[in-house]
Protein backbone atom coordinates (compact mmCIF):
# COMPACT_ATOMS: atom_id res chain seq x y z
CA UNK A 1 0.00 0.00 0.00
CA UNK A 2 1.23 3.30 -0.54
CA UNK A 3 0.75 6.15 1.23
CA UNK A 4 1.23 9.96 0.75
CA UNK A 5 1.01 11.07 3.75
CA UNK A 6 3.36 11.23 7.12
CA UNK A 7 4.66 8.14 8.76
CA UNK A 8 4.31 7.95 12.31
CA UNK A 9 5.57 5.40 15.27
CA UNK A 10 2.61 4.60 17.41
CA UNK A 11 4.15 2.93 20.40
CA UNK A 12 1.94 1.12 23.32
CA UNK A 13 2.01 -0.05 26.69
CA UNK A 14 0.62 -3.95 27.44
CA UNK A 15 -0.26 -4.97 30.67
CA UNK A 16 -3.41 -2.62 31.57
CA UNK A 17 -3.13 -0.70 28.57
CA UNK A 18 -3.78 -3.10 25.73
CA UNK A 19 -5.14 -5.81 28.57
CA UNK A 20 -7.17 -5.62 31.70
CA UNK A 21 -5.05 -8.06 33.70
CA UNK A 22 -1.69 -7.76 34.91
CA UNK A 23 0.51 -10.68 33.15
CA UNK A 24 2.79 -11.27 36.63
CA UNK A 25 -0.96 -11.36 38.44
CA UNK A 26 -2.11 -14.29 35.69
CA UNK A 27 1.48 -16.14 35.88
CA UNK A 28 1.44 -16.67 39.84
CA UNK A 29 -1.96 -18.10 39.60
CA UNK A 30 -1.60 -20.36 36.36
CA UNK A 31 1.76 -21.94 38.46
CA UNK A 32 -0.43 -21.48 42.05
CA UNK A 33 1.48 -19.18 43.86
CA UNK A 34 0.16 -16.76 46.43
CA UNK A 35 0.92 -12.84 46.97
CA UNK A 36 1.87 -11.47 43.77
CA UNK A 37 0.53 -8.14 44.19
CA UNK A 38 2.67 -8.40 48.20
CA UNK A 39 5.65 -9.12 46.57
CA UNK A 40 5.79 -6.62 43.93
CA UNK A 41 4.55 -3.75 46.57
CA UNK A 42 7.80 -5.41 48.53
CA UNK A 43 10.13 -4.28 45.78
CA UNK A 44 8.64 -1.52 45.06
CA UNK A 45 9.11 -0.04 48.46
CA UNK A 46 12.92 -0.99 48.26
CA UNK A 47 13.51 0.47 45.41
CA UNK A 48 15.46 -2.72 44.13
CA UNK A 49 14.03 -2.93 40.60
CA UNK A 50 13.00 -0.36 38.19
CA UNK A 51 9.07 0.67 38.08
CA UNK A 52 7.87 -2.21 35.78
CA UNK A 53 10.45 -4.85 36.34
CA UNK A 54 9.57 -6.51 39.31
CA UNK A 55 7.97 -9.74 37.47
CA UNK A 56 11.15 -10.52 35.67
CA UNK A 57 12.90 -10.54 39.32
CA UNK A 58 10.79 -12.69 40.70
CA UNK A 59 11.16 -15.10 37.73
CA UNK A 60 14.84 -14.73 38.11
CA UNK A 61 15.13 -14.78 42.10
CA UNK A 62 12.48 -15.81 43.76
CA UNK A 63 12.12 -19.35 45.03
CA UNK A 64 8.60 -19.87 43.71
CA UNK A 65 8.88 -18.31 40.47
CA UNK A 66 11.61 -20.68 39.24
CA UNK A 67 9.92 -23.15 37.84
CA UNK A 68 8.54 -20.75 35.03
CA UNK A 69 9.44 -22.27 31.90
CA UNK A 70 8.50 -20.65 27.74
CA UNK A 71 5.42 -22.71 27.88
CA UNK A 72 3.83 -21.23 30.91
CA UNK A 73 4.33 -17.76 29.40
CA UNK A 74 2.91 -18.55 26.69
CA UNK A 75 -0.49 -20.09 28.50
CA UNK A 76 -0.66 -16.50 30.77
CA UNK A 77 -1.02 -15.21 26.89
CA UNK A 78 -3.91 -17.07 25.76
CA UNK A 79 -5.49 -16.38 29.55
CA UNK A 80 -4.60 -12.45 29.37
CA UNK A 81 -8.31 -10.48 28.76
CA UNK A 82 -7.74 -8.02 26.13
CA UNK A 83 -9.22 -4.72 25.50
CA UNK A 84 -12.14 -5.04 22.83
CA UNK A 85 -11.03 -3.92 19.17
CA UNK A 86 -7.17 -3.90 19.24
CA UNK A 87 -7.73 -5.65 15.92
CA UNK A 88 -9.87 -2.64 14.90
CA UNK A 89 -6.94 -0.51 15.75
CA UNK A 90 -4.52 -2.38 14.26
CA UNK A 91 -6.08 -2.25 10.97
CA UNK A 92 -6.79 1.61 11.39
CA UNK A 93 -3.50 2.42 12.25
CA UNK A 94 -1.96 1.46 9.02
CA UNK A 95 -3.75 3.76 6.96
CA UNK A 96 -5.35 6.67 9.18
CA UNK A 97 -6.49 10.27 7.02
CA UNK A 98 -3.85 8.68 4.33
CA UNK A 99 -0.97 8.52 6.72
CA UNK A 100 0.87 5.49 8.09
CA UNK A 101 1.28 4.49 11.64
CA UNK A 102 3.82 1.71 12.29
CA UNK A 103 2.12 -0.39 15.64
CA UNK A 104 4.34 -1.54 17.74
CA UNK A 105 4.32 -2.51 21.73
CA UNK A 106 6.69 -1.78 24.10
CA UNK A 107 6.14 -3.25 27.75
CA UNK A 108 8.12 -4.88 30.32
CA UNK A 109 5.80 -7.97 30.42
CA UNK A 110 7.44 -11.34 29.27
CA UNK A 111 7.66 -11.21 25.22
CA UNK A 112 6.46 -14.77 25.27
CA UNK A 113 3.06 -13.64 27.36
CA UNK A 114 2.65 -10.72 24.65
CA UNK A 115 2.83 -12.49 21.31
CA UNK A 116 0.89 -15.04 22.67
CA UNK A 117 -1.84 -12.79 23.67
CA UNK A 118 -1.51 -10.34 20.28
CA UNK A 119 -0.80 -13.26 17.79
CA UNK A 120 -2.47 -12.57 14.56
CA UNK A 121 -2.99 -8.87 15.50
CA UNK A 122 0.72 -7.85 16.16
CA UNK A 123 3.80 -8.95 14.21
CA UNK A 124 6.40 -10.43 16.52
CA UNK A 125 8.86 -8.13 15.04
CA UNK A 126 6.56 -5.67 16.17
CA UNK A 127 6.53 -6.84 20.16
CA UNK A 128 9.38 -5.49 22.56
CA UNK A 129 8.68 -7.00 25.62
CA UNK A 130 11.13 -8.59 28.56
CA UNK A 131 13.41 -11.30 26.88
CA UNK A 132 14.92 -14.23 28.53
CA UNK A 133 18.04 -16.15 27.87
CA UNK A 134 17.20 -20.02 29.02
CA UNK A 135 19.21 -23.09 30.04
CA UNK A 136 19.09 -26.37 28.39
CA UNK A 137 16.73 -27.51 31.24
CA UNK A 138 14.65 -24.93 29.85
CA UNK A 139 15.12 -22.69 33.24
CA UNK A 140 15.25 -18.94 32.58
CA UNK A 141 18.81 -18.18 33.02
CA UNK A 142 19.08 -14.38 32.81
CA UNK A 143 17.41 -11.49 30.77
CA UNK A 144 18.75 -9.93 27.63
CA UNK A 145 16.66 -7.06 27.78
CA UNK A 146 13.91 -5.33 30.13
CA UNK A 147 12.04 -2.31 28.26
CA UNK A 148 11.13 -0.84 31.73
CA UNK A 149 11.25 2.68 32.98
CA UNK A 150 14.06 4.59 30.87
CA UNK A 151 14.59 1.37 29.09
CA UNK A 152 10.95 2.21 27.12
CA UNK A 153 12.85 5.48 26.10
CA UNK A 154 15.95 3.59 24.81
CA UNK A 155 13.64 1.21 22.23
CA UNK A 156 11.05 4.43 21.27
CA UNK A 157 14.29 6.53 20.28
CA UNK A 158 15.82 3.05 18.51
CA UNK A 159 12.10 2.46 16.54
CA UNK A 160 12.12 6.25 15.31
CA UNK A 161 15.47 5.66 14.44
CA UNK A 162 15.24 2.80 12.28
CA UNK A 163 12.04 4.44 10.74
CA UNK A 164 14.05 8.23 10.40
CA UNK A 165 10.58 10.37 11.10
CA UNK A 166 10.82 12.84 13.20
CA UNK A 167 10.48 13.41 17.25
CA UNK A 168 6.87 15.04 16.35
CA UNK A 169 5.70 11.71 14.76
CA UNK A 170 6.03 9.24 17.53
CA UNK A 171 2.56 8.70 19.82
CA UNK A 172 3.00 6.80 22.94
CA UNK A 173 0.36 5.18 24.92
CA UNK A 174 1.02 3.90 28.37
CA UNK A 175 -1.46 3.06 31.88
CA UNK A 176 0.93 3.30 34.69
CA UNK A 177 4.23 5.20 36.45
CA UNK A 178 6.13 3.18 34.80
CA UNK A 179 5.36 5.11 31.30
CA UNK A 180 6.44 8.34 33.00
CA UNK A 181 10.02 8.43 31.66
CA UNK A 182 8.82 7.75 28.26
CA UNK A 183 5.88 10.04 27.88
CA UNK A 184 8.14 12.84 29.68
CA UNK A 185 10.81 12.27 26.58
CA UNK A 186 8.13 12.04 23.66
CA UNK A 187 6.45 15.40 25.40
CA UNK A 188 9.31 16.91 25.43
CA UNK A 189 9.98 16.41 21.24
CA UNK A 190 6.50 17.06 20.77
CA UNK A 191 4.96 14.02 20.12
CA UNK A 192 1.83 13.02 21.14
CA UNK A 193 1.10 10.97 24.81
CA UNK A 194 -2.18 9.20 25.80
CA UNK A 195 -2.64 8.06 29.43
CA UNK A 196 -5.64 5.36 29.31
CA UNK A 197 -6.17 5.22 33.16
CA UNK A 198 -6.24 7.71 35.66
CA UNK A 199 -2.58 7.03 37.40
CA UNK A 200 -2.32 10.31 39.56
CA UNK A 201 1.65 10.65 38.34
CA UNK A 202 0.94 10.11 34.67
CA UNK A 203 -2.11 11.74 33.71
CA UNK A 204 -0.80 15.46 34.69
CA UNK A 205 1.70 14.56 32.38
CA UNK A 206 -0.04 12.84 28.96
CA UNK A 207 -1.15 15.67 26.73
CA UNK A 208 -4.78 13.45 26.60
CA UNK A 209 -6.03 11.31 28.96
CA UNK A 210 -9.04 8.45 27.28
CA UNK A 211 -10.58 6.30 29.68
CA UNK A 212 -12.60 2.91 27.80
CA UNK A 213 -12.64 -0.51 27.56
CA UNK A 214 -12.17 -0.20 23.63
CA UNK A 215 -8.70 0.05 22.84
CA UNK A 216 -9.57 1.53 19.22
CA UNK A 217 -10.60 4.48 21.65
CA UNK A 218 -7.28 6.06 21.59
CA UNK A 219 -7.60 7.27 17.82
CA UNK A 220 -9.93 10.14 18.88
CA UNK A 221 -7.06 11.64 20.52
CA UNK A 222 -4.70 11.07 17.01
CA UNK A 223 -7.95 12.20 14.61
CA UNK A 224 -8.90 15.02 17.02
CA UNK A 225 -5.23 16.15 17.81
CA UNK A 226 -3.26 15.37 15.01
CA UNK A 227 -5.30 15.73 12.21
CA UNK A 228 -8.04 18.52 13.52
CA UNK A 229 -11.50 16.43 12.72
CA UNK A 230 -13.93 17.49 14.34
CA UNK A 231 -16.59 15.51 16.48
CA UNK A 232 -18.90 14.66 13.71
CA UNK A 233 -15.86 13.26 11.41
CA UNK A 234 -14.83 11.15 14.36
CA UNK A 235 -18.24 9.80 15.02
CA UNK A 236 -18.58 8.75 10.93
CA UNK A 237 -15.37 7.42 11.34
CA UNK A 238 -16.93 5.16 13.93
CA UNK A 239 -19.50 4.45 12.44
CA UNK A 240 -18.19 3.37 9.00
CA UNK A 241 -16.09 0.57 10.65
CA UNK A 242 -19.58 -0.72 12.71
CA UNK A 243 -19.11 1.22 15.78
CA UNK A 244 -20.64 3.62 17.21
CA UNK A 245 -19.81 6.43 19.78
CA UNK A 246 -21.74 6.41 22.26
CA UNK A 247 -20.94 8.27 25.12
CA UNK A 248 -17.59 11.26 24.54
CA UNK A 249 -17.60 13.03 27.80
CA UNK A 250 -14.90 15.79 28.00
CA UNK A 251 -14.32 16.10 31.85
CA UNK A 252 -11.59 17.73 33.75
CA UNK A 253 -10.68 16.35 37.14
CA UNK A 254 -9.36 18.62 39.61
CA UNK A 255 -7.56 16.87 42.68
CA UNK A 256 -7.96 19.11 46.07
CA UNK A 257 -6.22 18.05 49.37
CA UNK A 258 -6.76 21.03 52.12
CA UNK A 259 -5.52 20.83 55.18
CA UNK A 260 -5.37 23.61 57.81
CA UNK A 261 -2.12 24.08 59.98
CA UNK A 262 -1.45 23.87 62.99
CA UNK A 263 -0.92 27.18 65.35
CA UNK A 264 2.37 26.80 66.67
CA UNK A 265 3.40 28.39 69.73
CA UNK A 266 4.54 31.70 69.53
CA UNK A 267 8.19 32.25 71.01
CA UNK A 268 7.85 34.27 74.22
CA UNK A 269 9.80 37.86 74.60
CA UNK A 270 11.07 38.68 77.99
Amino acid sequence: MTHSGKQYLFVSDFDQTLSFNDSGLVLSKLIGVDGFEDRVKGLAQIHLVQQGGELAYLLLHDPEFRCVRKEHLTAVGKQIRLKENIDLLSDALRDLNGNEFSFHVVSAAPEEVIQSALEGIVPPGHIHGTRFRYSASGEIESIVRLPAGYGKVVVVDELRAQMKIGHDSVVYVGDGSSDIHVMLHVNRLDGLTIAVSENKYLTPIARRTILSEDASSVLVPLLEDLFGWTAAQIRSFFQSRGLTLQEWDKIRTDSITLSRPSLQAQPTIQ
